[in-house]
Formats: C-alpha cells, sequence, structure tokens
C-alpha cells in the first residue's frame, strides 16, 4: 500500500479495505510504520516504538477495526509486558503486568498496537514537553505544540501516522490536542469507559479515555468498542439502544445551544478562538438550532481552586507511589512535579474534602443550563497553539520552586493566596475545558476553523451526562456541511 493511498483514509475505510481484501493488514501497518519513520525526528510523537511487535501481531478477526493500525498513550493505557511511563523518569521501569481495559477493548476491537505516544509528566501540562521524552512537536507548524497531555497523540494523528491514537482527559487532554492539530476529540461521561483493573476511577473521576480521530464515525466505532463497565467498577451508566455508530447518523433535530467565548477565569481569550466559535455558531442557525449568548452561572475562581486542588492530591499520590514500588528519587521528578506534590502533602485533609465536595456546586449549576439548552458552544481554548519552550518555567521562578521545596514552605503557600495565582497561570491558556471534567458531563472539540496562517482552531460542544449521542449526531452534521478531512492533505508532503 503506498503511503500517499494509507493517508487518504480514516479507521473505517481502512478497516473495510482489509475486510474485502483490496489490502493486508501487513500492508496497511507497513504503511503506517514508513509514515512514522517519515516523521519521527521531526514530531517527536512516538515516545515508544513497537514496530516489530505490530508486524506480527494477530487482529481480531470480524472486529470493527480488524487489522488497522493506532498508538497507545504513555499514560495509563498499560500494555501488559511494555513499558508505561507517564512521561516520568520515574516510572521509567513500569513494566505492567497485565493489559488494562481500554488495551483489551482495543485489541478485541481489531486494532493493532504501532507503540506509545508522548505525553508530559503525569500528564499534568497542556504541552508535551517532558524531561524524559523531550518536546513534541504540531505537524501544522513544528515551532509550536501539540498540546497536553495527549499532545504525541494528536500529533501522530493530524500527521496521518495513524488514523486513530488513545488519549485521555481529567482537564482537557483530549480535547486540547484536537483543537490544536485540527482533529475531533470526543471526552465522553464519567463512567463511560472503564478505567480498570488498575482503578476505579482515574483522577478521583474527573479523567476518562476514549481517542483522537480525523474523523466523527472512528471516534463514534471507537467508543462502541471501548464503552461499558467491568466488573468491579464503581457505577453503571446508561446506554442507548444500538450502537453510536448508527445513533451519530441520526439527524440531532433542532437543538437549543447556548453560546459563551468569555474564560470562566476572566483570562484573555484569543481573537481567533472567539471567531471560530462565532463563526460556527452562524453555521449552526443556518442549520435550524436555535442559537443564543448564555452560559453556566458558577463560581470561575471556585472552579480553578478545586481543580488545582485536584492536582494537588493526585500528584502527591502518584509521586509517593513512584518511590514505594520503583525506588523513585526527588531527582527523578520534575521541579514544578515536585513543587506540586509538596503542596498537596501540605494540603489540610479537610481543605481537600471540603474541594472535592464542591464539585458538585459545578454540576448543578451546569444541570440548571441543561434545563434551558441542549448544548453549549464555547472555545475549546483559550489562546492559539504556544511555541515550543514558551510555558518553561523561568529561571527565577524556578529559584523560588526550589527554595520553598528547600524550606517546605507548602503551608506557608496555602496560606498566602499565591495557590489562586498558580491555578490562573496554569489554566490561563486552556480555561474552558475543566468544567466537563469536575462535573463527569461529555465534551468534544470539532475542528470548525483554520486562521489565515494555516492553523486549525478547534471550538468545544458540551452536553449533559450521557449525553455523547447527541453529540456525535451534531458533529456528523457539521462534518458533512463543513468537512475538514481534506485538509490533512496539506501535511501529506510536509515530512
Amino acid at each position: 500500500m503506498k503511503q500517499s493511498e494509507y493517508l487518504r483514509y480514516d479507521a473505517t475505510a481502512l478497516a473495510d479495505l482489509i475486510r474485502r481484501g483490496d489490502v493486508s493488514s501487513r500492508e496497511v501497518v507497513d504503511a503506517a510504520i514508513e509514515r512514522a519513520n517519515q516523521t519521527s525526528s521531526i514530531l517527536n510523537a512516538i515516545c515508544h516504538p513497537q514496530f516489530s511487535e505490530a508486524m506480527s501481531q494477530v487482529a481480531a478477526p470480524d472486529a470493527p477495526f480488524s487489522g488497522v493500525p493506532m498508538l497507545l498513550k504513555d499514560l495509563t493505557q498499560e500494555q501488559a509486558g511494555q513499558p508505561c511511563t507517564f512521561g516520568s523518569r520515574a516510572l521509567r521501569n513500569n513494566i505492567p503486568a497485565r493489559d488494562s481495559q481500554f488495551v483489551q477493548r482495543a485489541r478485541e476491537g481489531g486494532l493493532i498496537f504501532l507503540g506509545r505516544t508522548a505525553t508530559p509528566e503525569f500528564g499534568l501540562k497542556a504541552v508535551t514537553e517532558s524531561a524524559l521524552w523531550g518536546p513534541s512537536r504540531n505537524p501544522w507548524n513544528t515551532g509550536l505544540t501539540p498540546g497536553g497531555s495527549s499532545g504525541g497523540s494528536g500529533a501522530a494523528v493530524a500527521a496521518g501516522i495513524v488514523p486513530l491514537a488513545g488519549a485521555n482527559d481529567g482537564g482537557g487532554s483530549i480535547r486540547i490536542p484536537a483543537a490544536y492539530n485540527g482533529l475531533f476529540g470526543l471526552k465522553p461521561s464519567r463512567g463511560r469507559i472503564s478505567v480498570g483493573p488498575q482503578a476505579g476511577e482515574a483522577w478521583t473521576g474527573a479523567s476518562t479515555d476514549h481517542v483522537v480521530t480525523r474523523t466523527v464515525r472512528d471516534s463514534a466505532t471507537m467508543l462502541d468498542v471501548l464503552a461499558g463497565p467491568a466488573s468491579g467498577d464503581p457505577f453503571r451508566i446508561h446506554r442507548p439502544e444500538g450502537s453510536w455508530l448508527d445513533l451519530m447518523q441520526q439527524s440531532p433535530g433542532k437543538l437549543r445551544i447556548g453560546v459563551f467565548t468569555s474564560s470562566p477565569y476572566n483570562t484573555e481569550v484569543a481573537p481567533e478562538c472567539i471567531a471560530a466559535v462565532e463563526e460556527t455558531a452562524r453555521v449552526l442557525e443556518r442549520l435550524g438550532h436555535h442559537v443564543e449568548y448564555a452560559r453556566p452561572e458558577f463560581d470561575g475562581m471556585a472552579l480553578a481552586r478545586c481543580y488545582l486542588a485536584l492536582y494537588f492530591g493526585e500528584v502527591s499520590a502518584l509521586m509517593d507511589m513512584a518511590r514505594e514500588q520503583f525506588g523513585a528519587t526527588d531527582d527523578d521528578f520534575e521541579l514544578e512535579t515536585r513543587l506540586l506534590g509538596m503542596l498537596g502533602r501540605s494540603m489540610p485533609l479537610p481543605d481537600y474534602v471540603r474541594r472535592r465536595q464542591q464539585w458538585n456546586d459545578f454540576a448543578r449549576a451546569l444541570g440548571a443550563f441543561f434545563d434551558r439548552f441542549d448544548l453549549y458552544l464555547c472555545p475549546t481554548t483559550g489562546q492559539l497553539p504556544a511555541r515550543i519552550g514558551e510555558m518553561e518555567t523561568p529561571a527565577h521562578l524556578k529559584l523560588a520552586a526550589r527554595l520553598m521545596l528547600t524550606l517546605k514552605a507548602g503551608k506557608l503557600v496555602h496560606k498566602s493566596g499565591q495557590v489562586d495565582q498558580m491555578a490562573l497561570e496554569s489554566l490561563a491558556r486552556t480555561p474552558f475545558t475543566q468544567l466537563a471534567n469536575l462535573t463527569g458531563t461529555p465534551a468534544m472539540s470539532v475542528p470548525m476553523h483554520w486562521t489565515r496562517d494555516g492553523l486549525p482552531v478547534g471550538v468545544q460542544f458540551g452536553a449533559a451526562h450521557g449525553g455523547e449521542d447527541r453529540l456525535l449526531q451534531l458533529a456528523a452534521q457539521l462534518e458533512e456541511v463543513n468537512p475538514w478531512f481534506a485538509n490533512y492533505e496539506r501535511l501529506e508532503g510536509a515530512f
């Protein structure tokens, strides 16, 4: 299979070609490996290639994606016998003994694993620039980040290495790379996809797994492959009758959509991100939907504090696990990670619990919004992609962080009010995605806009819990009237 031919198809079409015998799985995998080798030195998207294993892997027959190559994200998507580093030097010796539910179901779906994609340490940033793997780059402009934390996956899919790649989203990590790389990215509802058996809920329920793709139908079919509870999961949520692929092809009807473009944290929003939303709103009106300016009413600063408290708790626990199980030392963690860990260990437990309980306030506010509207529309990100290295902590702040760590000044930081400033600084570029994580509701980024310089800009839609069907139906409708697949042709000869 010629590479130029391989790049013209999404995962659904490749599976159909293999099923009909027009091409073999081995030929498709060879084309994917050729593309990976062609782009790897530029994009640095794949941190752990498994090319030889991929060529010998036998695909599950008669499965939806039988014989189609994919990449796994190097964060929680554990694969028996293969390293899963979480982007951290502290976990470079982490070799899981068993597959995660995500990997097991992807394998049962017929997918061939080509390797693992880079992520920032512990998935903590909206850029993919870890000390372990170095920076991953955006294929639309290699001087820019592909986002994070699923940045390696986003870059790989946009560049055509694979038609879909594993991703997970605890604060925007599916939707942000989708927006920055011109892809479709759906974050499912809490509980829709099992995170077992290693965990009951990822990031206290804020995070979920799925994929980034070039087409809506690939994401819908992958949801069919991945969705459903596993034995021991904490709860089960209603699954609609029929497949999401079939539901996707039905009309969404006339939807009531509330639109907002201002940041919940009162941070600056780029004109291109606002223009993308306004342009999409006009498309929606032409499609017959009711669109008006409206937003959920909640305390944005409280949301930022609650989200950062989640960081504190999860990071400190993960660092302790790395020390206990792998003998990690302070030098194995990046400076910012160590600072978050200290703040987690010094945060009073009642304060952490109170922040977790406050998630209910945001869920109730969003519920009241969905009493009036079917969906919301807003920017996916507040800014265009940062330059590689732009988000590196300045030298004077690194010095301050080291001083705080030396003095063990975590309690002082909590009392000083500096946490609010940290929250704003860490979330300023991506202020729109955390709401769906803390409320457990589904949301998607749709590549509806490109700037004059040729950069993609995603817009975000959110629905009530369990509303993936409505999101997919609208996405399919938008894809039909504003097809974006042809845009990827511009990247074909770029590497």
